[in-house]
């Protein structure tokens, strides 16, 4: 029992490892643009390196984890992200970064992959539900934190690397390679010496074979569902990524401080959405909730897009609220839409993650030659689609609501008898 204790809070160190080196991205984009003379559409490179890496190694990394097993595939995640991040803390430079991020891109996609069925097997299947919103909620305050840590680092300048024990860094913000790497070095030397439960894995958390994905693929809706994911990842990280930048092109906002912050809080948005969904969804059928989110996200983004400078401060961390519960509803609508193999179906949606390649970079080369503004229109037509859903979605199993009616229906009758 100990042991499994200790897995679950390992895992929960995952999970927070996992948010905070990925979404350092946004707040960074502005400072990467100006230290490197980046145009927007090279920046655009920088997230596509890193989420490329989870469209390439999704699926591939399922198999793995069947094959060698979790703590193999756990060690060899934590050192791809170690070399990664020692790769562009050594070599600090445009070219580099675009290799370091994919390669820092495919250790995350593994340890996604794995900690999500150690999580069962170490948690237990009945407190399986628990724990995997406890790893989210630890997932947004690691995403909340990160660009808060960073802005800290920038107002201090490079003195900050004193702190770690680290020589001082040209630009300072790579200092924040250095933490990662240290990061990861522990988890790599935790993980070595921890005992990993063996995983069973469902059938629903199997790869399945080429035949279920070829007959998975030539399903419309299955196609349908992955552009859904690809649409949600794109919304959500062209947003984070491209947040910053907007607010000091538009805004006069000082990426450092400022956009850093507003980044944080549409992190910390979201986690506040996520506790926010788990009460709508068991009132609401999830495909009204997602109705409702994506109409208010669309009303958020226009707001940010077209208001002035206090307006777009508060819009685009609201739009982290609107947008926290779309991932969640498109996933289980989709696997409730189909009857057989799920796992290979989990692999298809995983592999739409994708989404936050392509999204953010075709927001960098349209922002080029129309602007950042009009580039983030892109933003709408993935709403709109993820709006779509929620009408020509048509799950086997609803999620199931609690009828506040018949729960009060009894009381109000035996209030009426009492008098």
């Amino acid at each position: 029992m100990a042991n499994r204790t200790l897995v679950v809070c390992y895992i929960l160190i995952v999970w927070f490892a996992i948010s905070f080196v990925t979404n350092i991205i946004g707040p960074l984009m502005p400072v990467i643009i100006r230290d490197f003379g980046l145009s927007l559409t090279l920046a655009g490179f920088l997230p596509f390196s890193f989420f490329l890496a989870y469209g390439v190694v999704s699926i591939p990394a399922g198999i793995m984890v069947e094959t060698v097993g979790p703590k193999m595939t756990l060690v060899t995640a934590f050192c791809l992200n170690l070399t990664g991040a020692l790769l562009f803390a050594l070599l600090p430079s445009y070219a580099v970064a675009v290799g370091a991020l994919f390669i820092i891109g495919v250790g995350m996609a593994m340890l996604q992959v794995v900690i999500n069925p150690l999580m069962r097997t170490a948690g237990g299947e009945a407190n399986f539900a628990f724990f995997s919103v406890m790893g989210q909620l630890v997932f947004g305050l690691a995403s909340f934190v990160s660009p808060l840590v960073f802005a800290a680092m920038m107002a201090r300048g490079a003195r900050n690397a004193s702190l770690f024990g680290l020589p001082a860094t040209d630009p300072a913000w790579i200092a924040l390679y250095w933490v990662f790497g240290a990061i990861f070095a522990v988890l790599i030397i935790g993980t070595i010496a921890m005992r990993v439960p063996h995983i069973v894995l469902k059938a629903d958390e199997r790869t399945g074979n080429a035949l279920a994905y070829r007959q998975l693929i030539a399903d419309r809706k299955v196609r349908l569902f992955f552009l859904a994911i690809a649409a949600y990842v794109g919304t959500e990280q062209s947003l984070a990524n491209w947040m910053s930048q907007f607010l000091a092109t538009y805004h006069g906002v000082a990426p450092e401080t400022d956009g850093a912050r507003a980044v944080a809080m549409f992190w910390g948005w979201m986690v506040i959405g996520c506790a926010l969904g788990l009460v709508l969804l068991k009132l609401i059928d999830s495909k009204i909730v997602l109705r409702i989110a994506a109409i208010a996200a669309i009303a958020c983004v226009a707001a940010a897009l077209l208001g002035g400078r206090s307006a777009s401060l508060i819009a685009f961390p609201a739009a982290g609220l609107c947008i926290s519960v779309m991932f969640s509803i498109i996933f289980a609508l989709a696997l409730n839409s189909v009857s057989r193999d799920h796992g290979a179906f989990s692999g298809i949606l995983c592999t739409g993650i994708l989404g936050g390649a392509i999204a953010p970079l075709l927001v960098g080369i349209v922002g080029e030659w129309l602007g950042l503004r009009a580039a983030l229109l892109i933003v709408f037509a993935l709403l709109g689609f993820i709006l779509s859903v929620s009408f020509w979605a048509d799950p086997l199993t609803r999620n199931q609501t609690i009828d506040l009616r018949k729960r009060l229906r009894p009381a109000v009758a035996a209030e009426g008898d009492s008098q």
